[in-house]
C-alpha cells in the first residue's frame, strides 16, 4: 500500500445539473442523484482553507463536468461560483492510499 501526495475533492451532480443534463443525454436519463457516480479530483495535499482550494479549482471543475455531456460551450450555462454550488456537492479529503501494486499512470487531457 502507497500513499499518494495529494488531497482531493469528490464532485456530486445535485438536480440541476440532471435537469441541464437531460436536454443533451437521451440515451441516459439522468434523475436520482444516488445513482450517478461522482468524480474525484484530485488537488494539492495539504491545503489549509477548503473553501479558497474549491474557489481556485470551480471553473476547471465545472467546464470538465459540462464537457462530459457536451462539449459545444454555446450551450454551457454560465459559469459561476454560486451556479458551481447549486449544480454540484463538493467534499474534500486529504489522505488517498493506494493499494494497487503497479505504478500510476497520469494523461493529460490538454
Amino acid at each position: 500500500m502507497k500513499i499518494v501526495n495529494r488531497g482531493f475533492l469528490i464532485v456530486a451532480p445535485k438536480q440541476p445539473f440532471f435537469d441541464w443534463a437531460n436536454e443533451f443525454e437521451e440515451e441516459v436519463f439522468f434523475d436520482e442523484e444516488d445513482d450517478v457516480e461522482p468524480t474525484i479530483y484530485l488537488i494539492e495535499e495539504d491545503f489549509l482553507e477548503e473553501d479558497q482550494i474549491i474557489r481556485d479549482n470551480f471553473k476547471n471543475i465545472f467546464l470538465n463536468e459540462l464537457n462530459m455531456i457536451t462539449e459545444n460551450t454555446e450551450d454551457h450555462p454560465k459559469i459561476t461560483e454560486a451556479t458551481f454550488h447549486e449544480w454540484f456537492s463538493v467534499k474534500p479529503g486529504t489522505t488517498i492510499l493506494d493499494l494497487q501494486k503497479a505504478d500510476l499512470k497520469r494523461f493529460d487531457l490538454d
